[in-house]
């Protein structure tokens, strides 16, 4: 049985439901998937600043994880936030959903196009594609301009704005596939499939997906060097709890 903690580092509950609904779908039945979001940070990430101060409550979730015997994680936030922390602290493998969503792309198509939320984030999703080697295959990255936490509002006109970005982007720039820029988009992600006429990649399924494959494996994060446990040390004010 494989027990995998989905990260949520916002605050948002109801987006965590969301996210944990799309995990479970695509899990095999045998396998426990825990969708959590920490206490503390911003109810939505949006900005540098928030995602600074989400990674704090990220790695507390990852201590909680280890303390209840979770195999793997996955972080759900398209920026990817506190990876590499969160693979220092973690005994198992530890995945963000642009990483994954990257990944899954350069292996369906030649190049895929991302749309995302706000347009002040659309350099950190290329950066994120350059460092894990997908720069050239990045065909573009398109900004709907909806606030993360209007996603889930059923009276938002969200869906169809996705959708018809989603399709422009097919147009524009020749791509072979969709990566969704946003882990508040997952439940989208079967419908505009079938609308947009190319594949449709949901971060939160294919980085679910991943760590229950290397788990299955026996795989994890290596700690000969840079990912190593942390050396101890205090940490002091609001951090104190965080001492390892």
């Amino acid at each position: 049985m494989v027990h995998i903690r989905v990260i949520n580092p916002n605050t948002a509950r109801t987006m965590t439901e969301s996210i944990g609904h799309r995990a479970r779908a695509v899990a095999e039945p045998s396998t426990i998937v825990t969708a959590v979001n920490p206490a503390m940070g911003p109810e939505s990430i949006e900005s540098h600043y928030d995602e600074a101060l989400a990674v704090p409550g990220l790695l507390a979730e990852i201590a909680a994880g280890e303390a209840a015997g979770a195999d793997g994680y996955v972080i759900a936030c398209f920026g990817d936030p506190g990876l590499d922390a969160a693979r220092e602290l973690a005994s198992g493998p530890v995945v963000g959903i642009a990483e994954a969503a990257m990944h899954a792309a350069t292996l369906v198509g030649r190049g895929f196009s991302v749309v995302t939320t706000l347009a002040r984030t659309t350099g950190r999703t290329r950066d994120l594609a350059a460092r894990y080697g997908f720069a050239d295959a990045c065909r573009g990255v398109h900004a709907c301009d909806i606030p993360v936490l209007e996603l889930d509002d059923p009276s938002s006109n969200a869906r169809k704005v996705v959708a018809d970005l989603c399709a422009s982007a097919v147009d524009r720039d020749g791509c072979d596939s969709i990566v969704l820029g946003c882990a508040g988009m997952a439940s989208f992600c079967t419908d505009l499939s079938r609308r947009v006429g190319v594949p449709v990649i949901d971060g939160v399924a294919v980085a679910t997906k991943l760590v229950e494959s290397l788990v299955s494996l026996g795989l994890r994060t290596s700690t000969r060097g840079e990912f190593a446990r942390p050396g101890p040390k205090k940490y002091a004010g609001l951090l104190r709890d965080f001492s390892v």
